[in-house]
């Protein structure tokens, strides 16, 4: 546990609490660490879950599949970050899968034990609740921009829309976005061809400059 440490840091979950305590606060959240190979389905859809996640190392990918096969990515997960806290609350069954995108590293966390005081009544349970509240009104930000985007109506505006989204996130009209150019078109809910030919367009009109997941407003 000790080498996840500078990670587990960084996690939004654990802001203001104390270098001094992390360790000891693991030990009363029953962390446990658990790797998952690539195409691996980490949770499932359908399944109730009271667990959250934290990204160590890797790549997730929160996924929708409908009737017919077709995939839609609702979002990927990021090194350092939670996942499923949103479910987790709500003690209902998960609308999505979460699968790893290559072999990957998680911290799996027992949400009971995260918002119910431990006998030892640590310090740290209410800094952490608070900050899981913080967590999920973000993921809600997230999902709004989400719907946003893909109820654009062309292909287009729907690319343009999400980069722009992700130029105000990283405050800089270069970035590289999580996705290749499959997992964009899954996310945005689009054909990978057609997505492409608007790339390539975007380009030609001096709008946009991309090469792989590397994208720059021009």
């Amino acid at each position: 546990m000790k080498k996840y440490l500078p990670v587990i840091k960084k996690c939004p979950l654990f802001d203001g609490v104390s270098n001094e305590n992390l360790a000891r606060m693991l030990g009363c959240l029953k962390a446990k660490v658990v790797d998952f190979d690539k195409k691996y389905t980490v949770f499932r859809e359908g399944t109730v879950q009271k667990h959250v996640g934290i990204l160590l190392s890797g790549s997730l990918h929160l996924v929708r599949m409908d009737y017919y096969g077709n995939r839609s990515i609702l979002s990927g997960v990021e090194i350092g970050e939670t996942f499923l806290e949103e479910f987790a609350c709500s003690e209902a069954e998960l609308p999505v899968s979460v699968i790893a995108d290559e072999p990957s590293q998680v911290l799996i966390l027992d949400l009971r034990h995260i918002l119910h005081t431990c006998s030892n009544c640590c310090s740290f349970h209410q800094q952490i609740i608070f900050n899981l509240m913080k967590i999920l009104a973000t993921k809600n930000t997230a999902f709004y921009q989400k719907i946003d985007v893909t109820s654009k109506r062309s292909t287009r505006e729907k690319l343009l829309t999400y980069l722009n989204y992700q130029a105000k996130k990283t405050n800089n009209n270069e970035f590289n976005i999580p996705f290749d150019r499959q997992e964009l078109a899954d996310y945005l809910e689009v054909e990978r061809s057609g997505l492409s030919m608007e790339i390539s367009k975007l380009k030609n009109e001096g709008i946009i400059d991309s090469y792989k997941n590397y994208f720059k407003l021009l």
